[in-house]
């Protein structure tokens, strides 16, 4: 399993937390479990693999930041969102916008092009031209503003 697919499973379960009232741990450990992660793979190509230790470990603590740190990273959505009303972003963008500042703010071994980078393209997937422009747009705000960087 690439890390690519790593990181868009981890966008998944950070969209579903945000539809359930459970805590990350039992959402991991129930879609983890192995009858229940094959029968999403006869559904859907992305589960195809299961993943391996690393790969298991990275998605974990993904998801684990995510949750934690979930209302500082809604924050940063609102205040990045510039022309934006938060009701207008879809919970597949805010949440591959999530999944993208956690790897910036607490994921050093991810550089934080890459961070962007794979937000971007994970969100074609999912999204429309200007959804995707609008993340670049705030995940780079968010560098700046944040960090002094530029992308």
């Amino acid at each position: 399993m690439t890390r690519t697919t790593a990181r868009e499973i981890a966008v998944q379960l950070g969209f579903s937390l945000v539809m359930t009232e459970q805590f990350a741990e039992e959402t991991l450990d129930e879609f983890f479990d192995h009858a229940h992660y094959e029968s999403l793979a006869k559904e859907n190509p992305l589960y195809a693999e299961y993943p391996e230790r690393k790969q298991m470990e990275y998605i974990r603590a993904l998801v684990q930041l995510v949750y934690d740190h979930r209302i500082e990273l809604n924050a940063y959505i609102e205040k990045y969102s510039k022309g934006w009303k938060v009701g207008r972003i879809s919970k597949t963008a805010s949440a591959i916008m999530r999944v993208a500042m956690c790897e910036i703010l607490y994921m050093p071994d991810i550089p934080n092009a890459a961070a962007i980078n794979e937000a971007v393209e994970l969100a074609k997937g999912y999204e429309d031209e200007e959804v995707v422009a609008f993340i670049n747009g705030v995940l780079g705000g968010f560098i700046r503003g944040e960090l002094g960087e530029s992308e």
